[in-house]
């Protein structure tokens, strides 16, 4: 390890200005060691270039301003508030600044003291007075003011703004120049700022010009760290393991397809064309199927199966939760018994004693079994396939790229692999998260579908939604209501926000209380309450986002949506995929009483449009990439600088230098370790699995 790397890997209590007591503070923003508080990025900026004439200071702005103070004046209001009065003055006015509790100041203040003061005037003062001071300098005699552009950090009470500008200004001061990272030649080839040039400029930038050239060349830096382990996984897919290697469709193939009772739609066939050509090449299959709710992915999925069946080889079909798994089950045999085709189920309640476990464990392992389904239990330890040959991932849009270079250890084999989502991911969170694999869209929707009409309603409204419920249901439909909370935390016991358990009290012993409802949420057992939903024996279900994924109901019609400007428009997007399954018009009703500007312009997309592609694009705008996925599980370095929506450019330069640099082979091992040392666990796991 170089020298650089062994200084910034030191605690950060070695930095001059922190010491133990702040070291201990800074931990809590997961600040442990010098690097981390190299790369503890500013989240804004203030431009302190340029300097406002006192006569043009107006109220309620930020102005930067110098000046002679005079009339000082130190008052104790009263115990615990004390305040400094005083006037600045230049040649073309007077300006009065005040300071509350700054006691340490009556030793430095003085009359005549020139001063530089950052800060906002009171925006309620009739005149312009400086009272909500960020910072200021005394200058001394003929001292030059010098102003720049100003980090702004993500800070703490204990530690503010002057604490990180100092101490990350020292760290700066002592370490010795960053080393490079990249080639140079690629370094020089996309005209990039030198890594230690744009480290130290993306704290202290001379100019706005400068700044982005560090933004870019360390946003570079991250795109192209994960395009790289992304691409040395795809390599080595591609070099050095052998696919399963299927024949053309077969038979099995052609009699699946001639029973279905609906035909497939144009993006179903040139999907599963695009499915069935990746079978059949030597190199194993990496391909993610995007289709929104209701675009016929199970039936791409299950002619997938079936044509690793004919070709001898056993299938696994994982799905997210226990109830979406028992459905499949039942869709699967239904259409697969008549082939001949031998399908299992393995979950907790199919298995319910460990004899049942062990036996379908023996069926696996003697290829007895031809596909089996089940939750993420199908890749734990016990579970071994005699001929695994393709797995199949529904809706494990959280599944990291560590686990799926992982999956294919059941098997002798190196098998296919197809991951399904119904979450529509803009293109360039694709590049990102799913950048070692193939991608393929399902657009078109099955013919019958109507899109589901939506409509925003505030809580003046409820009334009037709640009776349209109730006479969709006495018309022999079903319902949803989604709340966002399980129940009231004590923070939350004030807020105007319903619980689940709060809304199923509410509805079941008032408009609703002669028609059957139900209660589910993810801290209970749910199976037994959605199979009777499923049976049509409860009308009205009460959830939280338990039925984001995987419940097919399509009786159910109408969904009501409580307070939902608290969730994200993919997340409405999905809730709202559980109806408008059948051939009947569907309804969904978002419920909600914010003014947030944010939270009304998603409502109004969610109005407007059912196209789920269009609202994810804009949800990574209005919410950012940071939360796009939710909890961060996708096993990738975290992006500090980078924004795959707003350096789009970047990242395909990235994507671009990326494939050209694995393609080559040079210094790959110097590289990988460069990064490891760098990005830590994370690079080793996604570019070594």
């Amino acid at each position: 390890m170089s020298k650089t790397v062994f200084e910034l890997a030191d605690s950060v209590m070695y930095v001059k200005g922190v010491g133990p007591t702040r070291a201990e503070a800074l931990e809590k923003l997961n600040i442990v060691t010098k690097r981390d508080l190299l790369t503890h990025y500013p989240r804004t900026y203030e431009d302190h270039r340029h300097i406002t004439k006192i006569a043009n200071v107006q109220v309620g702005e930020q102005a930067i301003v110098v000046g002679r103070l005079s009339n000082i004046q130190f008052r104790d209001i009263r115990r615990g508030l004390s305040m400094i009065t005083a006037t600045l003055s230049d040649e073309t006015g007077s300006l009065p600044v005040v300071w509350f509790n700054q006691e340490y100041l009556r030793k430095k203040l003085h009359e005549g003291a020139r001063l530089v003061i950052i800060g906002k005037t009171n925006p309620r003062a009739l005149f312009p007075e400086m009272s909500q001071i960020t910072s200021f300098s005394i200058l001394s005699e003929g001292e030059k003011v010098q102003l720049g552009i100003e980090p702004v950090y993500p800070a703490t009470a204990r530690l503010n703004q002057n604490f990180f500008r100092t101490a990350i200004r020292n760290l700066l001061d002592a370490m010795p120049p960053v080393e490079e990272n990249l080639p140079r030649a690629l370094v020089r080839k996309l005209n990039l700022l030198s890594r230690d040039a744009a480290i130290r400029a993306i704290h202290f930038p001379a100019s706005i010009e400068e700044l982005r050239a560090a933004r870019r060349r360390l946003a570079f830096d991250e795109l192209f760290t994960i395009q790289c382990g992304l691409m040395l996984i795809k390599r080595r897919v591609q070099e050095e393991q052998l696919g399963i290697k299927c024949k053309k469709n077969g038979a099995l193939v052609k009699e699946l397809l001639a029973s279905l009772p609906f035909s497939l739609t144009k993006d179903q066939q040139k999907v599963f064309s695009e499915v069935a050509r990746d079978m059949e090449s030597s190199m194993p299959m990496r391909r993610l199927i995007q289709g929104d709710v209701g675009s016929g992915k199970t039936a791409v999925a299950m002619l997938a199966l079936v044509k690793a069946v004919e070709n001898g080889w056993q299938g696994a079909f994982m799905a997210p939760t226990e109830i979406l798994a028992g459905q499949h089950y039942e869709t699967f045999t239904k259409f697969l018994s008549g082939l001949g085709i031998r399908v299992g189920l393995l979950s907790a309640k199919a298995t319910r004693t460990k004899k049942m476990r062990e036996e379908i464990y023996r069926q696996i392992s003697a290829q007895e079994l031809d596909i089996v389904i089940g939750t993420h239990a199908l890749i734990q330890e016990g579970v071994q396939f005699a001929k695994l040959g393709l797995i199949i991932a529904d809706e494990q849009h959280r599944f990291g790229v560590s686990q799926r270079a992982r999956l294919g250890q059941k098997s002798s084999a190196v098998p296919d692999m197809l991951v399904m989502t119904a979450t529509p991911i803009p293109r360039t969170m694709t590049l990102t998260v799913y950048g070692d694999l193939e991608v393929s869209l399902i657009k078109e929707m099955p013919p019958g579908r109507q899109p589901v009409e939506t409509k925003v309603k505030n809580i003046r409204s409820r009334k009037k939604v709640y009776e349209f419920v109730r006479e969709e249901i006495l018309k022999g439909r079903q319902a949803y209501v989604v709340c966002p909370l399980i129940e009231h935390s004590e923070s939350e016991k004030l807020s105007h926000v319903d619980s689940a358990e709060e809304t199923y009290e509410r509805l079941s012993e008032g408009i609703f209380s002669d028609i059957p409802c139900a209660l589910i949420h993810g801290r209970m057992r749910s199976d037994e309450v959605m199979e009777k939903f499923r049976a049509g024996e409860i009308k009205l279900l009460v959830a939280t986002t338990v039925i984001e994924v995987g419940v097919d109901v399509p009786n159910a019609t109408v969904m009501v949506i409580e307070n939902a400007e608290r969730f994200g428009l993919s997340q409405l997007h999905q809730l709202r995929g559980r109806v408008g399954r059948c051939a009947e018009k569907s309804y969904c009703f978002l419920i909600s009483d914010s003014k947030a500007s944010i939270a009304q312009a998603r409502l109004d997309l969610m109005e407007s449009t059912n196209d789920g592609f269009v609202l994810a694009e804009e949800d990574l705008k209005l919410r950012g990439p940071g939360q796009f996925f939710g909890e961060s599980q996708h096993g990738l370095p975290d992006l500090k600088v980078a924004n795959v929506f707003r350096d789009v450019e970047t990242l395909q330069e990235a994507r671009t230098a990326a494939e050209e640099f694995v393609a080559s082979g040079l210094d790959l091992e110097d590289f990988r370790a460069n990064l490891i040392a760098v990005y830590g666990e994370n690079f080793s796991q996604i570019s070594q699995a």
